[in-house]
């Protein structure tokens, strides 16, 4: 016979291997390799809280914003002289398209300020008038839709400046914002 035999050989190789080795016991079962470290327990209402604080800092409710009914906005990105904000302050830019969010919420008021600026990026302006109103029928004394321009424009990159409009065009009730031309 050369080789190995596979038929009934296997058996009786078992066979004697049992015999030679005599009876057995089973191994205790291999530690169970570490468990991955548990997440630290998460202060669930804590951050629910801080979610509602963002969520009314967006819509512009809360202490977040103190911008009263006749302070005025201003603003200028470091790319921008001093000069050129008091030359919008002025009114010395000819706004080329004006949105007026009179009697819209502030979550209403948010999404079209950010399309308008969309749309007139596209277009290519440079100047453009955004009228919020003073104020005068918000529920409390801060005025909510200026405090949401106000902070809607200070995120935006595609903004250089912006300041509160010479009485002539709205004064504190509207504001001239310049654009960064794309």
């Amino acid at each position: 016979m050369s080789g190995h035999d596979h038929g009934n050989g296997d058996d009786e190789d078992a066979a004697l291997f049992r015999a030679a080795i005599g009876p057995v016991r089973e191994l205790p079962p291999a530690p169970e390799p570490p468990a991955r470290p548990r997440p630290r327990p998460r202060a669930r209402m804590a951050e629910r809280d801080e979610a509602q604080a963002r969520e009314d800092f967006r819509l512009g409710r809360g202490e977040a914003f103190s911008i009263g009914r006749g302070d005025v906005l201003a603003w200028r990105s470091d790319r921008v002289p001093p000069r050129t904000l008091k030359r919008l302050s002025q009114g010395l830019y000819a706004a080329q398209d004006e949105l007026d969010l009179h009697w819209t919420d502030a979550a209403a008021a948010e999404g079209l300020l950010r399309r308008f600026l969309a749309a007139v990026g596209d277009a290519g302006h440079g100047c453009v008038r955004i009228v919020h109103g003073k104020g005068i029928n918000s529920t409390d004394s801060l005025p909510v839709l200026k405090n949401v321009v106000d902070r809607v424009l200070r995120q935006r990159s595609d903004v250089l400046a912006f300041h509160s409009a010479p009485p002539a065009q709205g004064g504190t009730g509207a504001v001239l914002v310049l654009l960064a031309r794309r």
